[in-house]
């Protein structure tokens, strides 16, 4: 199968990243969380792994993304880090690991870096996280923004619904985003906001933006990849495209194996030594 106008870099990185959006190639990224899936998705020829804090709810079956710890991304990290050749991987700071302290937030970014060896951490929020930002920034630590819905906040919001629709929350994304660009973060995600507005922003910033529920005009989309395999059931926003239905997949293996191993059938000669 052919894949339209693919980067070629032999390794994804914050430089090749940039390069893509001057030339308008669009960047593909998927979440990854273990090594197995990590290894499926790299070869697949995925830019950009990110161990999401959504690790929170596929993995560990938390309503929102709020327990899971700074060791538990660290974990999920390092075990997708040791799969990849080519992807750029990114592993968010989870809640709690910056908010507030931003030396706490340079203390949170070395420990994942040297411990589970990934290429940059990601933050969720704009101008109120801008010392943290900074301080990771100047530790020599690449940063990716993220702005819109951002979950880690959900508690503050009371609503998963799209974000930035009012003019003033609207203004306020913007100059968040020309914020973070100043700051010196490589890319931004752009969460569940009007696709006009993330239009808007993808063209004011020489940074890529990254869109989950922002349109097609971002630089580039993430999804969740449990959901995208169709691995989660109970998941149905309007920008998620499954592009299989594993659930039933795997389902329907499981019971075809318990069958062969009530049956006798499993294991035949050919399967025993």
């Amino acid at each position: 199968m052919s894949i339209h106008k693919q980067t070629k870099a032999k390794k994804v990185t914050t430089h090749v990243l940039q390069a893509m959006k001057s030339r308008g190639e669009k960047i593909a990224m998927l979440t990854a969380y273990d090594y197995s899936m990590a290894r499926i998705l790299d070869a697949g020829g995925v830019d950009v792994l990110l161990v999401g804090d959504s690790a929170s709810n596929v993995m560990a079956g938390f309503e929102t993304t709020l327990p899971i710890t700074l060791d538990h991304m660290i974990y999920h990290a390092a075990s997708v880090v040791r799969a990849v050749d080519r992807a750029l991987v990114v592993v968010d700071l989870p809640f709690g690991s910056y908010q507030g302290d931003s030396k706490l937030a340079l203390k949170s970014s070395i420990r994942i870096m040297k411990e589970s060896g990934g290429h940059a951490v990601k933050l969720e929020g704009g101008q109120e996280i801008g010392e943290s930002i900074r301080r990771i920034l100047k530790a020599g630590i690449p940063v990716m923004g993220h702005l819109g819905l951002t979950p880690q906040s959900i508690y503050k919001f009371g609503t998963y619904t799209v974000r930035a629709k009012e003019e003033a929350e609207a203004e306020k994304l913007i100059e968040d985003a020309l914020y973070l660009q100043e700051c010196g973060c490589f890319s931004i995600v752009l969460e569940k906001i009007p696709a006009e507005l993330a239009k808007k922003v993808s063209e004011q910033l020489v940074i890529p933006t990254i869109g989950i529920g922002g349109g097609g005009d971002c630089d580039g989309q993430v999804l969740v990849t449990h959901d995208m395999l169709g691995i989660t059931k109970d998941f149905h926003p309007r920008f998620l495209r499954r592009y299989v239905e594993l659930f039933e997949v795997i389902q329907n293996a499981t019971e075809a194996y318990i069958s062969d191993v009530k049956s006798g059938d499993f294991p035949n000669d050919q399967e025993q030594y």
